[in-house]
């Protein structure tokens, strides 16, 4: 485009409204931090002594394992599983919390598990003391250790892939000299539209622990276009949260889950249909799942919904149109 200049390089805040990359010092009213994340890359025992995927190394793979050992019981951990276990793997899930996907309700983790654990899928859940090593013999293989005091032998596998959480691509971009303030965990806080802690600045998309998605980092540049162009004060908590599970069946999620609903003090109307009651779940004869909606009773709001089961990532969104245009559930 014209007028524009792309420059590779290093960038670093080396003072308030200054960056310096590839030996230049650039200065702007305004500037915008996109920087996004990475895998987190856990303190555990032995990690260093054996090869590791994350979500970027795992899609490099040019065989398909013969046992792999997925460290993490969530988002990204179980969907690299399921593919796995269809291109013939032997998966193991290795999982610290007493179950998959804490931050769901219990019923919609309970049923993930039973989709996956059908198709031949294995878990370790509950597993306190994480510890990576390597076993003897020509082959040569990789043993997790997912127990205590040495409870049990471990896991064998002979690839590994760590999936236990993102990081921003921040701790080396200046920002104390910036004055740019950040959380413990290195994520720029920002205030409801985006901007920083320092006048000229924003930051947009996962370096700002807002949201760990393509759409929602979308949507931080739709906010931000949308109050420095269009006169338009769109803000971050006007965004209904939505996301998928891309298993087979997938799960779609909106809103708040039911111990969020719970939690929020409102009285709740609940419902909820298994998949074998869905028609066309019958007809493909893909029954697994079940759908859940929450509606806050007093004012007949939708409050959000899980769809685990046949399209529930597309499905979801016929629950979404309503929540967003603020009509009642009936």
């Amino acid at each position: 485009l014209k007028g524009t200049e792309v420059i590779v390089g290093h960038a670093r805040f080396v003072a308030p409204s200054t960056l310096e990359v590839a030996g230049r010092r650039l200065t702007a009213p305004r500037i915008f931090l996109n920087v996004g994340g990475r895998a987190v890359r856990p303190d555990l025992p032995g990690i260093d002594e054996v090869p590791t995927l994350d979500n970027v190394s795992v899609m490099e793979l040019d065989q398909v394992p013969e046992h792999l050992a997925v460290i993490g019981g969530s988002y990204i951990g179980l969907e690299f599983a399921h593919v796995m276990r269809r291109l013939g793997a032997a998966v193991t899930v290795v999982e610290r919390s007493a179950r998959l996907l804490p931050r769901e309700d219990a019923d919609v983790s309970d049923g993930i598990r039973a989709i996956l654990e059908a198709e031949g899928i294995r878990f370790e859940l509950g597993a306190e003391c994480l510890s990576l090593g390597r076993t003897g013999g020509s082959r040569g293989g990789i043993v997790v250790g997912a127990a205590c005091g040495g409870a049990n032998e471990g896991i064998v596998a002979s690839h590994v892939l760590l999936a236990v959480g993102r990081r921003p691509n921040t701790e080396d971009l200046g920002l104390e000299a910036a004055g740019i303030r950040a959380d413990a965990r290195g994520y720029i806080e920002v205030d409801d539209q985006c901007r920083t802690s320092v006048e000229g600045v924003w930051a947009v998309g996962d370096c700002n622990g807002r949201g760990a998605f393509t759409h929602t980092s979308w949507n931080d540049h739709e906010i931000v276009v949308a109050n420095l162009f269009d006169n338009d004060p769109r803000r971050i908590s006007d965004r209904i949260p939505c996301y998928a599970l891309f298993i087979d069946p997938a799960l779609g999620r909106i809103g708040m889950s039911e111990a969020e609903a719970v939690a929020s003090g409102k009285r709740l109307l609940r419902a909820k249909m298994p998949m074998q009651r869905v028609g066309r779940a019958r007809e493909a004869g893909e029954t697994q799942g079940f759908m859940k909606v929450l509606v806050d009773a007093d004012d007949q709001q939708l409050l959000g919904a899980a769809i685990l089961g046949l399209n529930g990532d597309e499905v979801v969104h016929s629950l979404l149109d309503v929540m967003a245009a603020r009509q009642p559930y009936t």
